[in-house]
């Protein structure tokens, strides 16, 4: 008997709408699954969502709103002094149409307490030694992973009060310090997340999506730390099929998604992705469910060299990411030998 190769064995029905959700019933299936996670599993009695005015944490409000109630939702608004200031405008306008009562908190005095901003403007400076805290700063991947076999390095850009800006190439130990320093921001925001959480005996709705989560685009015991996932089995297309119907505002829906991470902006797809949703999103699907690269570049009008390049990135972030969805690691009875 001839053996079937793995790409023969599975279903090549791929086409550009194969993302397509039924929004009302998925809206219903997460509304279920907070309300018998929150109350029944973790015996919480509401929610806890930070908002920032992006798509992913709006949709989270939404759908916590529509499983708890207004009043047993607290949406929190963390604000840094590196934050845009368009955030807690769109998330307040948000908050009024949910009829949930924002709660506002300010993390600078934190992430100064923790060295967040000095430790690393201080790693900047291993490679751009004029940099000092007038300056603004960002760090990002090359761009368009489709069309390049660039390797997945990391620059930084500083922008000097005057708006000169320049780039160069981050060396890895001032990459790694730079973003330990950043991380502080996502783990501060957590830790605020939890005393309004506990203050209450509410549960904090965690607002990754599945690029995030499964791509490794979170800090661990972060934005990666919840009680509850509302949208972490979503692409961020699916994310904003959901957003219409859920009726989130267009100015969050038109909304370029960026880290908020950065004193300078940056985009999610400038620093991490590399790629727009709509073209990754698919992409990623084709890879995840082993759909031959032949398909997948006839029914995306690609290239199969761009499609491979994309299937090889995929693979690599997911293994040098399992780190960061590892559940701490201890050692069980039987292995420290007792009886």
């Amino acid at each position: 008997m001839t053996e079937v190769s793995a790409s023969e064995r599975v279903d090549v029905s791929f086409h550009p709408s194969i993302l397509t959700i039924d929004v009302e019933a998925e809206t219903n299936r997460i509304v279920e699954h907070l309300r018998d996670s929150v109350i029944r599993r973790l015996s919480r009695q509401g929610a806890v969502v930070g908002v920032s005015g992006g798509i992913d944490s709006s949709v989270a409000l939404a759908l916590s709103v529509r499983a708890f109630g207004p009043d047993r939702v607290v949406a929190l608004i963390l604000q840094e002094k590196e934050s845009s200031p368009e955030n807690p405008v769109l998330a307040r306008e948000l908050c009024r149409g949910w009829g949930t009562t924002p709660v506002a908190e300010d993390i600078t005095a934190a992430l100064e307490g923790f060295g967040c901003y000095c430790r690393r403007d201080e790693a900047i400076r291993e490679v751009i030694p004029e940099y000092d805290s007038t300056y603004r700063s960002k760090i990002t991947l090359p761009a368009n992973l489709l069309d390049s076999d660039a390797l997945g390095l990391f620059s930084v850009t500083v922008i000097s009060p005057e708006g000169d800006e320049q780039t160069k190439r981050l060396p890895l130990h001032p990459y790694l310090r730079i973003v330990a320093a950043t991380n502080f921001k996502q783990r501060t925001r957590m830790a605020m997340l939890y005393n309004h959480a506990e203050s209450r005996n509410y549960a904090v709705i965690g607002t990754a999506n599945k690029n995030e989560r499964d791509q490794g685009f979170f800090v661990k015991y972060g934005d990666g730390g919840a009680d509850v996932d509302a949208i972490a089995h979503l692409y961020k297309t699916q994310v904003y099929q959901l957003a219409t119907y859920l009726g989130v505002p267009d100015s969050i829906q038109r909304r370029t998604p960026t880290t908020d991470t950065y004193s300078a902006p940056t985009t999610e797809e400038e620093f991490f992705f590399r790629l727009p949703f709509e073209t990754m999103d698919l992409l990623w699907y084709a890879e995840e469910h082993q759909v031959p690269i032949e398909s997948a570049a006839e029914a995306m009008q690609l290239t199969t060299q761009q499609v491979a390049r994309a299937y090889r990135e995929f693979a690599h972030r997911r293994r040098s990411t399992d780190y960061l969805r590892s559940h701490v690691l201890a050692l069980s009875a039987r292995d420290s030998g007792s009886r």
